[in-house]
């Protein structure tokens, strides 16, 4: 393990991307201890899936690990069944036993597309919380108060609107924060929406006798909107698990200035300095799309493999530049009448333009293509055993096969 000069260089990598580091100092002190910390991050499994959302936190752990850290991931098999109300102004409906063991199996699967399993616990919370009784919750519950509570920013909002709150609800930040008693953490790592749990850990250690945690926080990745949360509930999201060919076609669609909050949170290959001298770059005439090729060949491959990765860079060029065989593409089946279907409300039926309105004012725009070629006439008729790819402006595109509606 590293020595002061070496923890001020690990610092200085473990706080690239974070939002905040509480406390900067404790955490320098622990990094120069000689020892290994024990880093942990919560993970409750909400749904079946990882998204590359998730994985803003998982990369901060592995870079723990690449410091000869010890990291833990723990999954709130318990604490999902209460439900965490962040960001929520409503009561979260708590998920059932089963369908937290089924999420939960999947997580154990695909967080090592990430994370060195050597050096990773693997923990579930109903380790301890399973054998705490009624009046254990009760001992727990009694070293917070209801205005204290109250100081979170949801339950505030929703207090104030007179919006109901339910007791279960105010367990969450506690048990959220027993389990840094219970695993003795010395980092927790969370999304800036966690904070308040977070630090709720840091008070519990102490009131255990612990050495509080240092608390860091991460942002949140935009999803391909670039304005909402990655979240699969909205669609705009990137799952760990979908094909190669997904995560470039998906990663190519995000904005410009979306590309460098993803490269400075999802990143191995493109550092700090790097990234900086593609900013310069671009400004000299470097095409955006180069660099994010890069991040979409990088996530392809951490997924799935380097040759996988290379396939998918093909198979985009294919559908894009015409370059290569579009077969590559995967195909996606949309259901038309047996006489056809007009291409405006074909685009829509594909999740190429959000409306027919839409569609039609990109065929005015002469912004959509068929096989290559710009879509002349608006009111073509597409019929079933149609097979081709379909292109609206430079990002959205589908390799498609009509088929006849039952």
């Amino acid at each position: 393990m590293p020595h002061a000069p070496a923890a001020r260089d690990a610092l200085d990598l473990i706080a690239r991307g974070a939002d905040e580091i509480l406390k900067r100092e404790e955490l320098e002190a622990r990094l120069a201890l000689g020892r290994p910390l024990r880093v942990k991050a919560g993970f409750d499994p909400t749904a079946p899936d990882l998204h590359i959302g998730h994985t803003v936190l998982l990369n901060k752990m592995r870079q723990f690990q690449e410091l000869g850290h010890t990291v833990i991931f723990l999954i709130g098999d318990f604490t999902g069944m209460i439900g965490d109300p962040t960001g929520k102004n409503a009561t979260r409906k708590p998920l059932t036993r089963e369908d937290v063991d089924a999420n939960a199996r999947t997580y154990a699967e695909q967080v090592f597309k990430v994370l060195d399993r050597e050096q990773t616990e693997l923990r579930f919370n109903s380790e301890w919380f399973g054998r705490m009784d009624a009046a254990d919750m009760i001992r727990l519950a009694a070293r917070h108060t209801v205005a204290r509570m109250l100081e979170r920013d949801d339950f505030a909002k929703r207090y104030a609107a007179q919006q109901p709150i339910a007791i279960h609800e105010f367990l969450y930040p506690l048990v959220q924060g027993y389990d840094s008693v219970a695993l003795e953490a010395d980092v927790e790592l969370g999304g800036t929406d966690q904070k308040f749990n977070l630090l709720m850990g840091r008070g519990l250690q102490e009131h255990y006798g612990q050495k509080p945690q240092v608390v860091l926080t991460m942002p949140l990745l935009e999803g391909l909107d670039g304005v909402q949360k990655m979240s699969k509930s909205l669609g705009n999201y990137i799952g760990i698990d979908e094909p190669a060919i997904d995560i470039v076609n998906k990663t190519m669609k995000i904005g410009d200035a979306l590309m460098w909050k993803w490269i400075e949170l999802l990143s191995f290959e493109i550092g700090a300095d790097e990234a900086r001298r593609l900013r310069a770059g671009m400004a000299a005439g470097l095409n955006p799309r180069d660099v994010k090729l890069r991040l979409a060949r990088e996530l392809a491959a951490r997924f799935h493999d380097a040759a996988a990765a290379e396939t998918a860079i093909a198979g985009w060029h294919a559908a894009v530049r015409g370059e290569g065989d579009t077969a590559l593409l995967p195909l996606q089946e949309v259901r038309v009448p047996a006489e056809g279907l007009r291409l405006a409300a074909l685009l829509t039926a594909a999740g190429l333009t959000p409306s027919n309105s839409e569609a039609n004012r990109k065929l005015r725009e002469r912004a959509v293509r068929v096989d290559g070629a710009v879509a002349e006439d608006p009111g073509r008729v597409l019929a079933p055993g149609f097979e081709g790819v379909l292109a609206v402006g430079k990002r959205n595109f589908a390799r498609v096969r009509l088929i006849t509606a039952p």
